[in-house]
């Protein structure tokens, strides 16, 4: 990654109409209608970006959306990226360094995840308190990092507090059940065997996906605050473990969506 090719990107953005948003919002696995809600939005798909990656899962869309939300100029990412899908975590991770050099002061994140904590329940949103990388790489890790921030990131606390604590004040007052856990990235694409699922609890985490935490550490390393949610989607208790089943995952986080928006359009309210 070189800064000329994030300049270029920049560029064909703002021709595009993309002008100084406030807010980026990256929307998870089966959590895209946020995107549907923008008023005025002007839509960059990823295979017209210049050095932008494509998205190659089916149930991501695949474009950049900004416009006006609550009232913020907002940049939107339907669809992200996965190593699973062959990339490395510099690409993974390149839109979040897109949207800061657009001009974002906030990031939201949500993704989809399986429960290990079994007193959570498919159907939850979890506010991410901590995280535990098991992707086996950092985003960080390349020649010429210190031309884009400092090398050593500080990642005692990933994510910003007031932000979270305003989102369980939201949840109370819109009696949403929100969670509060640790949510550990793993490569995928394949699901967990079920000595994985007790290591993973073992460890200390409440919840597993595929994503997320990259994005997470290169907003750190921008200092660029952020706030994540998971919506809970099955639940991974491997004494009783069913049959993955991608359809299932989907529709719970569908179905959990409105309340995932609900959070976020409130958080917006209050910037």
């Amino acid at each position: 990654m070189i800064k000329q090719e994030i300049e270029d990107s920049i560029a064909y953005l703002i021709n595009k109409g993309f002008d100084s948003p406030e807010i980026g919002i990256v929307l998870g696995t089966g959590l895209g209608s946020l995107a549907n809600e923008i008023e005025n939005p002007i839509e960059a798909h990823y295979n017209n970006i210049p050095f932008f990656p494509l998205a190659t899962v089916e149930f991501h869309t695949g474009k950049l959306i900004y416009g006006t939300l609550e009232g913020k100029k907002v940049v939107v990412m339907q669809g992200r990226f996965h190593m699973y899908e062959g990339y490395d975590l510099q690409d993974v991770t390149y839109p979040i360094r897109i949207m800061h050099r657009l001009g974002i002061k906030k990031l939201f994140i949500s993704n989809a995840a399986g429960a290990i904590n079994l007193d959570f329940k498919k159907g939850d949103i979890m506010l991410l308190e901590d995280h535990i990388n098991l992707l086996g790489g950092s985003p960080l890790a390349f020649k010429g990092v210190s031309q884009f921030g400092e090398r050593f990131v500080d990642m005692g606390e990933p994510y910003d507090v007031e932000m979270r604590k305003t989102l369980q004040g939201i949840a109370k007052k819109e009696n949403i059940t929100m969670r509060s856990g640790v949510y550990a990235s793993v490569l995928g694409p394949q699901l967990e065997t079920r000595a994985e699922y007790r290591m993973l609890k073992i460890i200390g985490a409440d919840a597993v996906g595929m994503s997320t935490v990259p994005e997470v550490i290169v907003a750190n390393h921008l200092k660029l605050p952020i706030v994540a949610v998971s919506v809970l989607t099955d639940e991974c208790d491997p004494d009783n473990l069913e049959p993955a089943n991608i359809k299932e995952i989907i529709r719970i986080a569908g179905e959990t969506e409105p309340q995932m928006i609900k959070l976020f359009r409130g958080l917006l309210k209050t910037m």
